[in-house]
């Protein structure tokens, strides 16, 4: 029996999920697979390249690959499981290893990955993998439901030039700015006026202050919402001033207007959170130096902490062709030219550590601390704390109107004590949906 799944979202009964089918034959003895994903035209260019690597490897099989605007991604997949034309290859969010495990969407890739000589445990990132693990109670353990597309570490970068030009240095990243330095480089950035000004600073990350705070959304055991501790409040204010006292960090109005990516590019803002993710286009249309620095801490604690992302490839587990669905992950996952396609182009730190070691770090391209987002994924990252839980939606409702303290409308403290018994009601329905 699988787990009926609310936090799924699907329509339609169970059999729906236990009966559909995917990766219809194409004739002429070859076989067609669907894949599904989305991303920026730099991605989609990146992947059509891996997959037509995957095809050269795998004559005979041919890939339809769809691509679905980030935004539609879930309402579309969950459309198509209803309507029994799941992909049979799609990208899968940490959050939803647990629910879709349980209502028997995706397959448990234990056994094919255990006898896969592309994936050897010793040379791709564990918390890449763990990211994938359910055992039916616990999130990070046991079976494996999903291969790493990549992990993401959230680093903190700078805009050399304009560094340079105010005197500042980097710090080492053995000895992280306090958030008092932090906020002295910004102010020392931050000038000018209106469409000239320049911003020593992007959106802080919250998970970053929160963290360093000895703060978390949760308690320990993930069964108690915590967001009215105030440590959460100090640091999720401290956040809002950035912006709200300091003027150091674009308004919500400003930010609208302009986002801070574009912003970065244009050489208006001196530090901003980015992903590997980001390189290819830095690379491309950044007209200054640009590097990593370490991310600042709390003097609460002095620990750094940030968070490290990732997507999977799941496999639907109502594919006709399994085989070749698994061979698709595996290939996008681990296969060495695949890996360094994705690395060249500046949209991903290689799955694979000897890799990542021996090239990815040896580059010429910038940053130059590419060591940076290793530290992240080695030390001092972590998983979002919504991809622990059953659901999600808890986490949801905290975002949904965090612009009111964004925009100086309710106070830090205001605004967690008005959602914080909403968020623990949709908390326990997520422990009680995956207990029965």
């Amino acid at each position: 029996m699988f787990k009926r799944s609310a936090a799924v979202a699907l329509v339609g009964a169970a059999a729906l999920v236990l009966t559909g089918c995917t990766g219809e034959p194409a004739g002429s003895g070859d076989r067609t697979i669907t894949f599904m994903g989305w991303g920026s035209p730099e991605e989609v260019a990146v992947f059509e390249d891996m997959i037509a690597q995957y095809e050269e490897a795998y004559p005979g099989v041919a890939v339809d690959y769809i691509t679905v605007p980030a935004a539609d991604f879930g309402t579309k997949l969950q459309t198509m499981i209803a309507s029994r034309q799941t992909p049979d290859v799609f990208y899968l969010a940490p959050e939803n290893v647990m629910p879709y495990a349980d209502a028997g969407i995706i397959a448990d890739l234990t056994a094919y990955v255990d006898d896969n000589e592309l994936f050897d445990p010793a040379n791709v990132w564990e918390k890449a993998i763990d990211m994938y693990r359910y055992d039916g109670t616990t999130p990070g353990e046991g079976a494996i439901y999903g291969l790493p597309k990549d992990i993401g570490p959230f680093a903190l970068a700078y805009n050399k030039d304009l560094f340079d030009a105010a005197g500042i240095t980097a710090p080492a990243p053995d000895d992280p700015w306090t958030w008092d330095e932090f906020l002295a480089a910004a102010k020392t950035l931050t000038t000018g006026e209106g469409v000239d000004k320049v911003f020593g600073s992007a959106p802080y990350s919250v998970e970053s202050a929160v963290w360093s705070n000895g703060a978390d959304w949760l308690n320990d055991d993930r069964t108690q919402v915590t967001v009215t501790d105030p440590a959460f409040v100090e640091a999720l204010q401290w956040v809002a001033d950035l912006s709200l006292v300091e003027g150091v960090v674009p308004s919500q109005e400003e930010e609208g207007a302009l986002g801070s990516y574009q912003r970065f590019l244009e050489g208006k803002i001196g530090m901003m959170g980015v992903g590997p993710w980001n390189q290819g286009g830095f690379w491309k249309d950044a007209a200054f130096e640009w590097d990593l620095m370490p991310w600042p801490v709390s003097p609460a604690t002095g620990e750094q902490a940030i968070w490290y992302g990732g997507i999977g490839f799941a496999v639907s587990n109502t594919s006709k062709s399994p085989e070749d669905a698994s061979n698709l992950a595996a290939f996008l996952a681990f296969n060495e030219d695949a890996q360094r396609t994705n690395m060249e182009q500046g949209q991903a730190v290689p799955n694979l550590i000897d890799m990542t070691r021996e090239e990815y770090l040896t580059s010429d391209k910038a940053p130059a601390n590419k060591e940076e987002f290793i530290r992240i994924i080695e030390d001092y990252g972590r998983r979002a704390t919504q991809t622990y839980t059953y659901n999600s939606e808890w986490f949801g409702l905290f975002s949904s109107n965090l612009a009111s303290v964004w925009k100086g409308e309710q106070t830090a403290a205001e605004y967690t004590a008005s959602i914080e018994a909403e968020m623990q009601s949709l908390l326990d329905e997520g422990i009680a949906e995956q207990a029965g």
